[in-house]
């Protein structure tokens, strides 16, 4: 494992970038994940120490929406728990599969999920919370992706503001459902991860202080200009990322 200080270095700077992404719409981990894997870290232990660093950015993106008065914490029912029950089996199945299966999916998801996003769903209609005949879909559909958030991550924020558009909130208030669910969820995940040894904490430690920063930052972004303007800038790098990540396996 590359352990120099330009290691670490790139990895937080990194860290802030994904953070940025994921807290604006998604995909970060999609940059992070590669970056831990060149560093030397086996793909299973890569992915569960990227969590640690979503764990931290996600407790300052979940504060600062708190704090800008667009977070309703009634979404706990309906999108943060069902996520987090459907996180638990995620989860396991990470912990299951082989690192060179893992590694080749990762691949796949890159390609797979950055390409979606570019034919997204609209804005929603601007609701504060959606209506209470959709919560049981909503909440099945939270269910199931808060599996592939146990499973991966990466990618998961982008499934989950299809799920807040879904249910007719504005980007916005998506995006502050969409971090408290991955609080949520992720601490379930992580405490998972650390309970079978899988967290290198050095590397976590370092890529959760870049992706609080980028989170804090995310957030402010989210509430003063939106993200679309930002998914383009990163496309191209995740897709480099997909293939050298594909033929190193």
């Amino acid at each position: 494992m590359d352990s120099s200080w330009i290691g670490y270095a790139a990895l937080f700077v990194a860290g802030i970038v994904a953070g940025t992404l994921n807290v604006i719409a998604g995909g970060g981990s999609f940059l992070t994940l590669p970056i831990l894997i060149f560093l030397g870290l086996p793909p299973g232990i890569a992915n569960a120490t990227n969590r640690v660093a979503i764990f931290v950015q996600n407790v300052g993106a979940v504060w600062s929406f708190k704090r800008f008065g667009v977070l309703d914490t009634r979404s706990l029912l309906w999108a943060a728990i069902p996520a987090t029950l459907g996180a638990i089996p995620g989860t396991w199945l990470a912990l299951s599969i082989s690192d060179k299966a893992f590694q080749r999916t990762l691949a796949l998801l890159m390609v797979g999920v950055t390409l979606w996003t570019l034919w997204s769903p609209k804005i929603g209609s601007g609701e504060k919370s959606p209506p209470r005949s959709r919560y049981l879909a909503l909440g099945a559909g939270f269910f199931l992706v808060g599996i592939y958030g146990g499973f991966i991550q990466a990618g998961v924020g982008f499934l989950l503001l299809a799920a807040t558009t879904a249910a007719g909130l504005d980007l916005v208030r998506g995006n502050a459902v969409k971090v408290l669910a991955v609080l949520c969820f992720t601490s379930v995940s992580l405490g998972i991860f650390i309970w079978q040894g899988r967290v290198d904490w050095p590397l976590g430690l370092c890529l959760a202080g870049g992706n609080l920063l980028g989170g804090l930052l995310g957030a402010r972004l989210t509430v003063l200009a939106g993200h679309r303007w930002i998914r383009y800038i990163v496309t191209a790098t995740i897709l480099v990322f997909a293939v050298k990540l594909w033929w190193s396996v």
